[in-house]
């Protein structure tokens, strides 16, 4: 027993005298020696915490700044010197260093007292770490190490890393001020709940900032900091107020350099801990934030944009990027009530995705992404996590693909007041339903006979645009589709997640496979779409004819407010702005004598627009796309369930149900949708006319001679 005592003593010794000559004497031979084979790295080192580089948080906020998001690796909020009260100074130094104003890095005082009473009890060497020393082990393990093993090799008890933090801690001293070092210690420490630096304890434990942070609040951070798991204050409540109640005796200690009177001391340990319940920690990523409703699709959407354009997610945890969007807050919640009202949350196996861009010649801003589903996990209660609004769905638009068709007639010549034959019933001479011939009918209340392309699209027959396909070729209208908007969606899967246009992935897009089986069908929008490809094919009609890619981004900030670009690609003149303005002459009656006449008059809608219904053939969806100048939106009401049904309207105030044959149109709860919407939307912006609508008279003043009025 004697004889192990003394070997423990024999290499507690070897330990200090090691750390002496290496801190001391460092061009000596043997551990002076040793350490300054690394010296080149401790200096990186020292320079790399003086700096304070460590992974920040990353905000997203809508387009006035209102925080939506966050993104973190761990939840830290960086903070200045003059942002952190005394009282958490104080707290701190008083239990983790008391002589840190005095000692030069490393307190000698200290780690010899450390080494007796190790001695005594027989354990390894530990403790008297300054707050210098574990600064540098801290930044060690939650900054520099990149794994699991490197985090675990900054903490291992070692000669070696006892070496190497005494060496950093005192180079830097000699390079950083004490507020300095105790400011980066405070950034980087945790304090528990995965919350690191007082910035964020301050929030996550009170609600608050540290520079508010009073006696008792101060006091308890400080003593979470000794054991962050087994002090938490909530499920550990009765230790970490014996911790903290200690801390604040030690506070009143005199001496401390920054200390506390006694009588504050006494108050202070009568007051209860105070922590709030929940944790004021934001949620990470895009479940759970903001009321859990209206934000998490357009998160998802920023975060998987970013991803694509420069910015991946490893980054964006660690970057302290503030991303200000293009969320308009007003957009958003307009549409998500509308959506909600047409079909409410819960309503078993039928989703309501709503999109609205802003139209633009130099970008086409994303304004709202919702649906009438909440975005979350948990399924029973409406909620999905996955993006079904921006992403392509895998059901179709319907008869909103004839725009595609029309628009490849008027690039070859057509005008929106020729006539095109509607038939009853339609037999293709060019295209085949599998090895039989293709014919088609008209929906019920569509009437035969001969109308204008604008009439024609109104009323929208399925005999006269199949028909008009076959004059203007089934590969000209899916041109069309991919100049319009039906591009590559986000995810950047091929036949799927490009909607028309081929991304140069393994595969075919679906747009070739459309092409390759000449399907005619095509015009009656049976592929799979998404939703915020259609509003932005509505927003590149209404820009003249340029095609942006929908952007969610307005800019992007690094942690010292320098702008970040983005690889983002331009905007195209995808078809002419002549092509373009017909096209939306061509789409403006549907609002007054077409499909969504009765959903346009139940909102007393009276501003020019362009508007396209669409149903897919056994009405497991249907689709309403539509535009003003101003904004342009798109709905697709669709079976989202395990066995997808027909959907049927409930007609008046009752919501829609799932049924077998169905009897949804485009015109009813997408078409309510969107009108409900973009009244709101459009409250106090001024009406705007239609491109190509003729410019009125100019007002004619009295004739000459008559009398003044």
């Amino acid at each position: 027993m004697r004889s192990g005592v003394l070997l423990k003593m024999f290499g507690l010794c070897v330990l200090a005298g090691v750390l002496v000559a290496a801190l001391l004497l460092p061009m000596a031979t043997g551990a002076g020696a040793m350490v300054n084979q690394t010296t080149h790295a401790m200096s990186r080192m020292s320079s790399s915490l003086a700096k304070q580089e460590m992974p920040q948080v990353s905000t997203v906020t809508d387009r006035n700044g209102k925080p939506i998001a966050h993104f973190f690796k761990d939840y830290r909020v960086e903070t200045r010197p003059d942002q952190i009260a005394d009282t958490m100074k104080a707290a701190i130094t008083a239990v983790e260093d008391k002589r840190f104003w005095h000692h030069g890095g490393v307190d000698w005082h200290g780690t010899i007292r450390a080494l007796a009473t190790n001695i005594g009890s027989g354990e390894t060497a530990q403790g008297a770490s300054t707050i210098t020393q574990q600064y540098v082990k801290n930044y060690l393990v939650h900054v520099t190490a990149t794994n699991e093993l490197e985090a675990e090799q900054a903490k291992e008890t070692t000669i070696a890393r006892k070496l190497r933090e005494a060496k950093i801690a005192v180079e830097l001293e000699r390079t950083m001020s004490k507020e300095e070092i105790l400011t980066g210690y405070l950034n980087v420490v945790p304090f528990g709940n995965q919350t690191f630096g007082v910035g964020a304890a301050a929030q996550t434990y009170f609600g608050t900032t540290p520079d508010k942070l009073t006696i008792a609040q101060a006091a308890l951070l400080a003593a979470v900091v000794n054991q962050p798991g087994s002090l938490n204050p909530n499920s550990n409540p009765q230790d970490a107020l014996a911790r903290r109640n200690l801390v604040i005796d030690l506070m009143a200690d005199n001496n401390n350099d920054i200390r506390i009177t006694k009588e504050d001391a006494e108050i202070a340990k009568q007051e209860p801990l105070g922590v709030l319940s929940p944790l004021g920690r934001p949620p990470n990523g895009c479940v759970g934030i903001g009321d859990g409703t209206t934000d998490g699709f357009f998160c998802t959407y920023v975060r998987d944009y970013l991803e694509r354009y420069g910015i991946d997610t490893d980054k964006l945890k660690v970057g302290g990027y503030t991303i200000r969007t293009t969320l308009d807050r007003t957009a958003s919640d307009a549409a998500k009530q509308a959506a909600q009202k047409q079909v409410p949350t819960q309503t078993e196996g039928i989703a309501n995705a709503m999109s609205v861009v802003e139209p633009g010649k130099d970008k086409h801003k994303v304004r709202a992404l919702v649906a009438n589903r909440d975005f979350g996990n948990d399924s029973s209660k409406g909620q999905t996590a996955y993006d079904i609004v921006s992403r392509v769905q895998p059901f179709g638009a319907g008869s909103i693909y004839k725009i595609f068709t029309a628009g490849a007639a008027l690039e070859r010549g057509m005008d929106i007041y020729d006539t095109i034959d509607v038939p009853a019933s339609y037999t293709s001479r060019i295209y085949k339903n599998g090895l039989a011939p293709y014919t088609v009918h008209n929906a019920d209340g569509v009437r035969p006979g001969p109308r204008t392309l604008q009439m024609a699209l109104a009323t929208s027959p399925n005999t006269g645009f199949v028909a008009l396909l076959e004059r203007v070729g089934l590969n000209n209208a899916v041109d069309m589709a991919a100049k319009l908007g039906m591009r590559k969606s986000i995810n950047g899967v091929n036949a799927l997640g490009s909607t028309l246009k081929d991304d140069g992935s393994n595969g075919p897009s679906l747009g070739d496979s459309i092409k390759r089986h000449n399907n005619g069908a095509f015009t009656l929008g049976f592929t799979p779409t998404s939703v915020l490809e259609l509003s932005n094919v509505a927003a590149t009609i209404m820009s003249d004819g340029v095609y942006c890619p929908p952007t969610p981004i307005e800019e992007i900030k690094d942690r010292y407010g320098n702008p970040v670009p983005l690889n983002e690609p331009g905007c195209e003149q995808a078809v002419s702005p002549a092509v373009a303005t017909a096209l939306a002459q061509g789409l403006s009656k549907d609002d007054t004598e077409g499909t969504s006449r009765a959903a346009a008059q139940a909102v007393q809608w009276t501003r020019p627009m362009i508007g396209k219904t669409g149903t897919t053939q056994e009405h497991k969806s249907a689709a309403f796309l539509a535009a003003t100048p101003q904004m342009a939106g798109a709905v697709l009401t669709y079976s989202d369930g395990k066995r997808p049904q027909g959907i049927c309207d409930g007609g008046g105030d009752a919501p829609p149900y799932l049924c077998g044959d169905g009897n949804i149109y485009g015109g009813k709860v997408p078409a309510r949708t969107w009108f409900d919407a973009m009244t709101k939307i459009h409250s106090g912006l001024p009406t705007v006319p239609l491109p190509g609508t003729p410019a009125p008279p100019p007002a004619q003043g009295p004739p000459p001679g008559a009398p003044t009025p």
